[in-house]
């Protein structure tokens, strides 16, 4: 599995090794060893989850805050996405920085998004079905998360805005200067 750390500390890409012949096409999807050796721990996973979306539609900025901090390990089985990840952990010198790295089932690509990351995606294909491990359960009170077209941030979810699909609670999520202003625990 080949790997490709981005500028953001310990957010990493992943590009499985893959064996195709007229039959079609194998690869390992996860590897415990392999990720804890590239990561220098051992995420332990213990929640998949997965969704599907259609063209134009943005999912994030969202995580999960102090003891149900999540890190998560994303791919797409269908279509094409760009994932997001932004760097919101209080010392970090990266700090309000995000990365933007296309995942699609052609390039088998994935992502792995470290605890203190916010994190969302657009679907860039006619439809996509996402898929994520979590490192952590869900929990509805710890929900945290940041408006997706934040000025401050901005973000190219390459959607023409008038294309783009954001759910309510997306819509009146709160700035970037609002979430920095809370003591965010990790």
């Amino acid at each position: 599995m080949k790997h490709i750390e981005t500028k953001l500390s310990g957010c990493f890409i992943l590009e499985p090794a893959v064996f195709e012949d007229e039959r079609g096409y194998f690869f390992e999807s996860y590897n415990e060893n392999k990720l804890a050796a590239i990561l220098g721990h051992n995420p332990h996973f213990v929640q998949d989850n997965q969704s599907q979306s259609q063209y134009g539609v943005i999912r994030g900025l969202h995580m999960q805050a102090a003891e149900h901090a999540q890190a998560k390990l994303v791919r797409v089985l269908e279509g094409k996405v760009l994932d997001v990840a932004v760097d919101v952990r209080p010392d970090s010198p990266t700090y309000g920085q995000h990365v933007a790295v296309e995942l699609s089932a052609e390039n088998k690509r994935q992502l792995f998004v470290p605890r203190g990351f916010l994190h969302g995606f657009s679907v860039l294909s006619e439809h996509a079905v996402f898929s994520y491990k979590c490192d952590n359960n869900y929990n509805k009170e710890s929900e945290d998360g940041i408006y997706p077209l934040d000025p401050q941030l901005a973000i190219d979810w390459q959607v023409p805005v008038d294309q783009m699909i954001l759910s309510q609670k997306d819509k009146e999520a709160q700035s970037f200067v609002e979430f920095s202003k809370k003591k965010l625990k990790l």
